[in-house]
């Protein structure tokens, strides 16, 4: 984790184009149109489909929270690891 505070920070210096440094600031737009467009796509969505994705991501789920290691595979990793020199 720490090596990442460690790295040069990039040169940043001239990585804006010309003409972007030229360029208006782009348009601020209110927010609750975009809100609302928002809101009325999700009411289109059919509850059928939703509740098909939602079964699908449950099913990978519960598929991922298997072993991830083997019964045999866990016993012989056990059998390498030498415990003593933790005593």
């Amino acid at each position: 984790m720490m090596a990442g505070a460690c790295a040069p920070f990039p040169a940043l210096e001239n990585r804006v184009s010309a003409d972007a440094a030229r360029a208006d600031f782009p348009q601020l737009v209110p927010l609750a149109p975009v809100l609302a467009a928002a809101s009325s796509q999700a009411e289109t969505t059919p509850p059928a489909a939703v509740d098909d994705r939602v079964a699908a991501l449950q099913a990978r789920a519960a598929a991922l929270r298997g072993a991830v290691v083997d019964p045999a595979t866990r016993s012989r990793m056990q059998d390498g690891i030498e415990t003593a020199p933790l005593r």
